[in-house]
């Protein structure tokens, strides 16, 4: 299963933002309009992302407790962006659980670990493209740059660096559905994945 291009997706899937700097971070996902929303669900039958009130913005010149850049970023964001930002990281999460659901359907068809493992490192990479679409080209460069000096690649790992990394299938599986808890929870947000 190939998760669409953002011009196909449909009107309830798209990216109801403007492309202005929305966030560094690989993230994507609607929510809330205000900054103290309570709960939402990210997927249809399960899966939920629970929030909780944003942290307002610290100073730029604040020092950063996480070593991840993004983090950092996320921490000075105008509230406004904040907001953004907590949306399409939901929007992130609604794709994600697509993954477990393509997952848990290619596991009954009898498919391969390794088909497994490559069809959703793909889709988490088309995830990331998709929630990128909103984002600045600014925004896109800093999340590139972060990419291309870790792995070597703009969007992430592929399969083959994660298979060499891990030395498994089923734990490329695993890594291609881990999300950061730092982003997460400098956004926010609690994230239950359905069970598979």
């Amino acid at each position: 299963m190939r998760l669409p291009s953002p011009r196909s997706l449909p009107r309830s899937l798209s990216l109801p933002f403007p492309r202005r700097a929305l966030v560094p971070f690989v993230a994507a996902v609607a929510l809330l309009g205000t900054a103290g929303s309570a709960v939402s669900t990210a997927a249809e039958a399960c899966g939920s992302i629970i929030t909780a009130p944003l942290a307002r913005p610290v100073a730029a010149d604040d020092p950063c407790p996480s070593p991840d850049p993004v983090v950092c970023r996320i921490r000075v964001l105008p509230m406004d962006e904040k907001v953004e930002a907590q949306r399409t990281r939901i929007r992130y999460h609604d794709l994600l659980e697509d993954m477990h659901r393509t997952e848990a359907n290619m596991r009954k068809a009898g498919a391969s670990e390794e088909e497994i493992a490559r069809e959703l490192v793909d889709m988490r990479n088309q995830a990331k493209e998709i929630t990128r679409a909103g984002m600045t080209p600014e925004e896109v460069r800093i999340l590139e740059e972060r990419n291309i000096a870790k792995y070597g690649n703009p969007l992430g790992p592929t399969a083959d660096q994660l298979y060499a990394k891990y030395g498994s299938w089923e734990k490329v599986t695993d890594a291609s559905m881990r999300t950061s808890y730092a982003v997460d929870r400098e956004l926010s947000l609690e994230y239950s994945p359905c069970p598979v």
